[in-house]
Order: C-alpha cells, then sequence, then structure tokens
C-alpha cells in the first residue's frame, strides 16, 4: 500500500467541544492504523499541543511544527518528528501556533495554507494516511483542517447536549462543502467516553445511532483509565497497555476506519 498516492486519505479529526476524546482519538487512531502496517502522519493543529505532549514531544524540542507548516515556513519535511510507534510520524504543535489565528487572518486565502502544504504528500503517497487533530472551536484552524481534509471523523461524547454540538459542527462541515471543498465527506461519528453502566452513556448512544444512521461506527471507545495514563507517560494505549479495553477499541476502530474511508462516496446530507 506504501507509494501509492491513490492510497493517501487526509482525516480530519473535530469537535467544538473540548473534552471529548478528540485528541485521544487522534493519537491513538494514528497508533492503531500505524500497527497494522499503514504509514500514518498526525499533525497536530491543535494550539495546546495534547497531541504531541501525548507522543512524548516535549515542549522544549519542538522547534519546528505545524505552524512553521501552514506558513510555507522551511521545507515541510522539516516539520516531521518520529514517535514512539512505528510507522506513526507527527507534526507537533510549537509555541508559534497559538498565534497562527492572528497570522492567517492576515493573509489571503488564509483558510487554504494547510491544503497547500499538503499537496505535495498527497500527491507522492509518501502517507498512506494524514490525520488533522483539529482545534476544539470552529476558527481558522480547524478551517483549514476540514478544508485541507478528503473526509472528517466526528468524536461524540455519550453525555448530555453531546448531539446538540455535533450537529452545530455537521452545519460547518455543510458550509465547508459547499463554499471551500466540495469534495469533502463524513467518514463517521465516533462514540466515546461510554460507559455501560451509566443510563446516561446508552441513552445518547441510542439516540446518535437513530439520528446518524449507519454514520456510527461499530466500535465505541469506552472510559479507560489507561487512555489516560499513556498520554500522561507520552505513549499511545497500545504500547503503554496492549491488553486494555481502550487499546483494543482503537485497534477495531482502525480497521473500521480503513474499511468505510474506502467505502464512503456521498456525504452525510446536512
Amino acid at each position: 500500500m506504501q507509494g501509492d498516492a491513490k492510497a493517501t486519505l487526509i482525516l480530519a479529526i473535530a469537535n467544538q467541544k473540548g473534552g471529548v476524546g478528540k485528541t485521544t482519538t487522534a493519537v491513538n487512531l494514528g497508533a492503531s492504523l500505524a500497527q497494522q502496517g499503514h504509514s500514518v502522519l498526525l499533525i497536530d493543529l491543535d494550539p495546546q499541543g495534547n497531541a504531541s505532549t501525548g507522543l512524548g514531544i516535549s515542549r522544549s524540542d519542538r522547534r519546528s511544527g505545524s505552524h512553521a507548516l501552514l506558513m510555507n515556513a522551511g521545507a515541510p519535511d522539516s516539520a516531521i518528528f518520529a514517535t514512539p510507534m512505528d510507522g506513526l510520524s507527527l507534526i507537533p504543535a510549537e509555541q508559534a501556533l497559538s498565534g497562527a489565528e492572528l497570522d492567517l487572518m492576515n493573509q489571503p486565502e488564509g483558510e487554504f495554507y494547510l491544503r497547500k502544504a499538503l499537496e505535495t504528500w498527497k500527491k507522492s503517497g509518501k502517507f498512506n494516511y494524514i490525520l488533522i487533530d483539529c482545534p476544539p472551536s470552529l476558527g481558522l484552524l480547524t478551517l483549514n483542517g476540514l478544508i485541507a481534509a478528503d473526509q472528517v471523523l466526528i468524536t461524540l461524547q455519550t453525555e448530555f447536549y453531546a448531539l446538540e454540538g455535533v450537529t452545530a459542527l455537521m452545519r460547518t462541515i455543510d458550509i465547508v462543502r459547499r463554499r471551500f471543498n466540495p469534495a469533502i465527506k463524513l467518514c463517521g461519528v465516533l462514540l466515546t467516553m461510554f460507559d455501560a453502566r451509566n443510563k446516561l452513556s446508552t441513552t445518547v448512544a441510542t439516540e446518535a445511532r437513530a439520528f446518524f444512521g449507519d454514520w456510527v461506527y461499530e466500535t465505541v471507545i469506552p472510559r479507560n483509565v489507561r487512555l489516560s495514563e499513556s498520554a500522561s507517560f507520552g505513549q499511545p494505549v497500545m504500547l503503554y497497555d496492549p491488553a486494555s479495553t481502550g487499546a483494543k477499541a482503537y485497534a477495531s476502530l482502525a480497521q473500521e476506519v480503513a474499511r468505510k474511508s474506502e467505502t464512503r462516496k456521498k456525504p452525510h446530507a446536512t
């Protein structure tokens, strides 16, 4: 599969809310896809830089990163870092990314900068998957991620008001499709932080499947302490504790994403 330019898929992982498993999913989905033999690049587009920290890249070591990539400051490959997982590379969120919204605002067509930056890699097939960890907001950085993406994976925490937030994001994706990126598609909706002992989790999951139908992944990400612990140790969960329920869930998700991302032909009606 490596070296096949047609196989390159750019997948934005998004939710305008924080604390919904977005970054955890970006890190562990990327690691699981790499573990299953794919070449993966994860772009940390969130100024908080949690994906970078979760993969063991300290803030002091982030000499170059996603801000440099966006602003075309140096060769794109110079922003790529190795990670603890073979096959998974990272473009970290360096300190300068916190000012990227203002930088982009002052540039003509600043919302297209990431798409332009990724053109060479997409054409060359250097990576099978390029994952974008978008910020928990709907600003210019997230807009760059959505415009650059072929498909979007939405994380939906199984908690109160979750569906309302995702509905707002779906409207944003529809606007992006109509105005900037007509090819963008929904890859799927991922249920996160699921607790089978909690009636609310079950209710939200049922409502999500009723609303989104088969766009909801069969795989559900459970509440699992190993997921939080692994991030604090700078490792994806499948390295930290491969036998944990979190590691098994993300391995299952990677298989499902690989399968469904190739078969999604029409965007979800919004």
